[in-house]
């Protein structure tokens, strides 16, 4: 039984906090111009 309202407490906080990060949006700002590099450069 202690499980049980341990996973409900977790699934409860899971959720506040998707619908917080949902409601919030996503951050303001602008991207990078320059891509990342994804791959080592190679040898001259």
């Amino acid at each position: 039984m202690r499980a049980l309202a341990a996973a409900a407490i977790g699934l409860a906080a899971a959720l506040t906090l998707v619908f917080a990060v949902t409601a919030i949006g996503p951050p303001r700002g602008t991207t990078s111009p320059e891509p990342l590099l994804t791959s080592a450069p190679a040898h001259p």
